[in-house]
């Protein structure tokens, strides 16, 4: 599906398909995980680290973190008494919302306060875009990576590519 973009004087906002990314749901005690997966796992809720070698942590839960990495990542086996890490590279995709009227643009479809005052750069969450619950990361001021579904990706892809069209 071609990529979707508005024009406006200041800039455009695109939404843009995130090529294939290796994907872990860890589990557990984050000093030991985070020990074994080579990256600082965030601790405080709804925050986001990123690593070396593009790797980037993603807090979903009080002992819950969701691990982005480029395809060709080598990950660890992980299942002992301090936590397990779940491949679920299958389960989702990721989208790219970028430009200056990104915020405008989720409003369609996500219920949260997404200004930059209550949800700064590097904030991420679990929420829900129209019917479909989605994991939202502000990577940069003007940027939002979205993990959903792969099986809701055409739907909340949708839902965009109308806001994208309404937001003028």
């Amino acid at each position: 599906m071609p990529d979707l973009m508005i024009q406006t004087a200041a800039d455009e906002t695109r939404l843009d398909a995130v090529g294939p990314l290796t994907r872990r749901l860890l589990r557990g005690d984050a000093a030991g995980l985070g020990a074994a997966f080579g990256i600082d796992l965030p601790a405080g809720p709804c925050r986001a680290s990123a690593g070396v070698d593009d790797r980037s942590a993603l807090w979903l839960g009080p002992d819950e973190w969701l691990l982005l990495a480029p395809l060709d990542t080598e990950w660890p086996d992980w299942d002992d008494e301090s936590g397990a890490a779940v491949d679920i590279g299958h389960r989702q995709v990721a989208l790219l919302l970028r430009g200056a009227h990104v915020e405008d643009v989720l409003a369609i479809g996500c219920p949260l306060d997404l200004s930059r005052r209550t949800f700064p750069v590097g904030s991420c969450t679990r929420t829900v875009f129209g019917k479909a619950e989605i994991v939202l990361w502000r990577r940069d001021e003007d940027a939002f990576h979205i993990e959903v579904w792969r099986s809701m990706s055409a739907y909340v892809r949708g839902l965009l590519e109308i806001s994208l069209r309404d937001v003028r």
